[in-house]
């Protein structure tokens, strides 16, 4: 068998509630999905079926670590969301099926590069740069679906250095979590170890260096990081 000629990147996990690791494999992200929120950053809530980008599964940030403040930017967002941890994959998933696909749920934060977002949206250019770099996704401990249910409601808040800056509840959502299932099923196959980011409340904002973040979904957990 041939071997690897460079080093093979090792495999992206997230900690698990009551023990073990989560294997990742990639992680997806729904754009604009609390009116609230869309208003905010000029979409049309009424009109806007779901879309989705993506981030590398090595952006992620996992156990509390420190979330250094990235390059190429002076205008880094919080947006604290729910995340799905797929255990069951499948493609062209009905929403009535799509809950049996969730192991569990966390609470994550999607940093964005506001300014380079804006950037990217005035001259029509892919968003990567902006939500896909390195360290853009903190994430919390997954709690598993069989230990807690599954969740469609539930206060989603975020805090900066104590000061509360995003407050929502899940069932504001306008793409609820068994047609966001239903809806990324049919654009890719699904497969264990996919996360799916689902959008986050108004009140996103900026954040500087030394900033302590927390975010909470209520019968889920949390996630805590300092911006180094």
């Amino acid at each position: 068998m041939d071997s690897y000629i460079v080093s093979s990147p090792p495999q992206i996990a997230v900690p698990v509630q009551g023990g073990g690791l989560f294997p990742v494999r990639r992680v997806y992200c729904v754009g604009r999905n609390y009116a609230a929120h869309a208003r905010e950053m000029g979409g049309n809530p009424e009109r806007e079926p779901p879309f989705f980008f993506t981030k590398p599964a090595d952006a992620l940030v996992t156990g509390g670590a420190d979330t250094p403040y990235p390059p190429a930017t002076e205008t880094l967002h919080h947006e604290v969301e729910l995340v799905l941890a797929i255990g069951t994959g499948g493609a062209d998933i009905s929403p009535a099926a799509a809950l049996g696909h969730v192991f569990g749920y966390a609470v994550g934060l999607d940093l964005t590069r506001r300014d380079l977002q804006e950037q990217a949206k005035a001259a029509r250019q892919p968003w990567d740069m902006a939500k896909g770099f390195d360290a853009s996704g903190p994430i919390g401990a997954i709690t598993p679906a069989a230990a807690i249910g599954h969740i469609a409601a539930g206060r989603i808040t975020l805090r900066v250095n104590g000061q509360a800056r995003q407050s929502g509840d899940l069932r504001d959502m306008i793409w609820p979590v068994p047609e966001i299932i239903a809806a990324l099923s049919r654009l890719v196959r699904l497969a264990p170890g996919d996360l799916i980011f689902t959008g986050t409340p108004d009140g996103v904002g900026p954040v500087q260096r030394g900033d302590m973040l927390r975010g909470e979904v209520d019968g889920v957990g949390f996630v805590e990081t300092r911006i180094s």
